[in-house]
């Protein structure tokens, strides 16, 4: 919790493996975070009415989103925290996939601390294909260190920075949520069944 700005504006980047991450992260921070989230969820007339309480706004998935950006910019000029999965969605297999290019593109455009979160465990309760959470599951959730990935309001400028700035992420989040040191530890399963076959 050290890691996470008790005031100001700062967007939050967790990797999204269940049903289960916005209840565990934002059920859990010392401060209101503003989340973007998927616009069928507000279908539902409860959620319609609670998503907004819990200060949550619609984001139409797999499509620019003007609003949705105007909205999450907004957010920041009030000096809030807001919360964006760069996935785009959950993970199909509990592994981080790949990261939709235009959120690291607001990223590099708000100019605020970036804050990786790595959750551990929630695939395991609630994977995306099953119809309801199991129990006996440990959850973990990591909040990392401010990354700042400074201003880039120029595109081309933004465009060269991509690359970099999305790696950056990849790796923070990999090491936080615990998959780095699973993928470490089946090369080294690997590696010690080819010695044993050897």
């Amino acid at each position: 919790m050290d890691n996470l700005p008790r005031t100001g504006a700062c967007i939050l980047v967790p990797n999204h493996q269940s049903l289960l991450d916005p209840l565990l992260l934002q059920g859990n921070l010392p401060r209101p975070v503003c989340s973007m989230t998927k616009s069928t969820q507000f279908i539902h007339s409860f959620f319609r009415w609670a998503l907004p309480r819990l200060h949550a706004f619609p984001v139409r998935r797999y499509r620019v989103d003007p609003q949705s950006v105007r909205v999450l910019f907004r957010r920041l000029q009030e000096g809030r925290a807001v919360c964006v999965y760069p996935e785009g969605g959950r993970s199909w297999d509990g592994r981080i996939q790949p990261f939709l290019r235009g959120t690291i593109r607001v990223l590099l455009r708000a100019g605020v601390p970036v804050i990786p979160v790595g959750i551990e465990g929630t695939y395991d309760a609630w994977p995306r294909w099953a119809s309801g959470p199991r129990r006996g599951f440990t959850a973990r959730v990591r909040i990392g260190k401010p990354i700042t990935l400074g201003v880039h309001r120029d595109r081309t400028v933004r465009e060269a920075a991509l690359p970099a700035a999305e790696a950056m992420l990849r790796d923070a989040l990999l090491e936080l949520s615990g998959e780095a040191a699973r993928q470490e530890m089946e090369i080294q399963v690997k590696e010690s069944g080819s010695e044993a076959l050897g």
